[in-house]
């Protein structure tokens, strides 16, 4: 009998806490809100990863830029996804080979990792495709909310995004972080003062928290959640991250079951914790990751977002 009423109220107790949980956690005081991420700067309608997409997307109305992070041989901060240079330059060679002076601009035409089926064709104008530093960023978009992922387990890279962060004042500002459980525990060894996204271990722990009733007696250091639609994996089939899915189906559909429940979102965002999908390009995903209860939807094409947000708005 009091094996029983200890159960009971232990389940009790995480149920109310779950549902309240500022009874036990202060709540996090991220100073900014994105609906509206564009990731890469939005590279299905500019360059990825350049100062012309940063620009247009800002220009559009974006609350945040994502970009990826990746150090040259003579230890500059680059704004880059890939560690190889073949896909968006055409030159076979890691970043970390090439000194920063050196770099090649990127291709006329561009692929879209996320729209496999599409490219990107801009204008061709060599001044849009230029790589730039991390810190040409900071300097032009001050107090803007930026998201890093940190593409490289390298502590030199960790290390100088840090000081770059803490020399332009912006830990309140930007968020930092990887999938790889590895980069992102030294990410927040480096500065833990820098809002945090979770890795995938800290995602496969959080349900594992949810479904056994510890997750609202379990203090969190991450602020973001950024996870993907299962349905995005399927789209990306003749990619080469879905390729390692062999089970796509069984996956998704696992991950849509454990995961994607809104109350578990709702439990986040109580806590202050911001809950972004990614990396959405219809209007059907922003509607499904809005439903869900998606703080924010980070996508390739910041326009088609604007336009969905308005008439959500104002239908």
């Amino acid at each position: 009998m009091f094996f029983y009423t200890i159960i009971g109220g232990y389940v009790l107790t995480s149920i109310i806490l779950f549902k309240y949980p500022r009874l036990l956690h202060k709540k996090k005081n991220i100073k900014f809100t994105c609906q509206h991420i564009s990731h890469r700067g939005g590279a299905g309608e500019s360059y990825e990863n350049t100062m012309a997409a940063f620009r247009r997307a800002v220009a559009i109305g974006t609350q945040m830029l994502e970009l990826d992070c990746q150090l040259t041989k003579d230890g500059q901060v680059i704004v880059s996804h890939d560690q190889n240079l073949l896909r968006s330059t055409g030159v076979d060679k890691n970043v970390s080979q090439v000194n920063y002076k050196d770099l090649p601009i990127l291709k006329p035409t561009l692929p879209i990792d996320f729209n496999p089926e599409v490219e990107f064709v801009g204008s061709g104008n060599p001044e849009e495709r230029k790589i730039p530093l991390l810190k040409d960023v900071f300097e032009e978009f001050p107090n803007f909310p930026v998201n890093i992922d940190i593409k490289m387990n390298d502590d030199k890279l960790i290390e100088k995004v840090s000081e770059l962060i803490k020399l332009y004042n912006r830990h309140e500002y930007t968020v930092w972080g990887n999938f790889n459980d590895e980069i992102t525990t030294k990410c927040y060894k480096a500065n833990p003062s820098i809002n945090l996204l979770f890795s995938m271990r800290r995602v496969i722990l959080l349900i594992l928290f949810m479904y056994t009733g510890l997750l609202p007696f379990i203090p969190l250091k991450e602020s973001h959640l950024e996870i993907f639609l299962p349905s995005i994996y399927l789209r990306r089939r003749s990619t080469p991250v879905a390729s390692f899915l062999s089970y796509e189906k069984i996956i998704c559909r696992s991950i849509d079951l454990l995961l994607m429940r809104p109350c578990l979102f709702n439990h986040l965002k109580a806590r202050g914790i911001q809950v972004y999908f990614w990396v959405l390009n219809s209007e059907e995903e922003f509607q499904q990751a809005f439903e869900l209860g998606a703080t924010g939807v980070m996508t390739d094409y910041p326009t088609k977002l604007k336009k969905f947000l308005e008439k959500r708005t104002n239908p």
